[in-house]
């Protein structure tokens, strides 16, 4: 009995295909990890997950933008990063406090409502996530440094635009 070589992404079928999708969004994360320019820790490496979400809100009120919905200002309170990870609030409130600790985040008085907190960036934190973006590009040259030009843009292009149809579906109003 000879053994077979495992199948190349271009001899799978689409259910195949398909079917690889999920297990390979789970080894993008740890690949986050690799050793290129400036490493990033792996606390650190959690604690971007927050802080993105603060950035995001943040880049979109300065364009005009809501993360809420109500076409103002955008404001981030621990509830807001729960819902968007998905998690407790007891769990976003513990990952919320460690990056305030560490210096990354900071809480404000709602400039909309007094008795809410929000969260901002501080400049550490704008710092990190200066950092970690150029890590994830230099992690993402890393990885295809083999393929053709034409690869890595389609790829980041199909990539780009997934994270965008995922976002439309998470910020749908629940039942639309």
């Amino acid at each position: 009995m000879t053994e077979r070589e495992p199948k190349t992404a271009d001899e799978k079928t689409a259910d195949e295909l398909l079917n690889a999708v999920g297990p390979a969004f789970g080894k993008l994360r740890r690949s986050a990890l690799l050793e290129v320019e400036d490493p990033i820790s792996q606390k650190d490496l959690s604690r971007t997950l927050v802080l993105r979400i603060v950035l995001e809100a943040e880049q979109g009120a300065s364009e005009g933008e809501s993360g809420d919905g109500s076409g103002g200002a955008s404001e981030v309170t621990v509830g807001a990063v729960a819902r968007h990870l998905g998690v407790d609030p007891s769990v976003a409130s513990r990952m919320v406090s460690d990056c305030i600790s560490a210096g990354y985040l900071i809480r404000a008085a709602s400039q909309q409502d007094g008795r809410r907190t929000v969260l901002h960036l501080s400049p550490e934190g704008r710092g990190l996530m200066a950092r970690f973006s150029r890590h994830q590009r230099s992690a993402f040259e890393y990885i295809t440094a083999d393929w053709p030009d034409h690869e890595r843009l389609d790829f980041a292009r199909l990539m780009l635009k997934y994270v965008a149809s995922q976002d439309a579906l998470r910020d749908r109003a629940p039942g639309a």
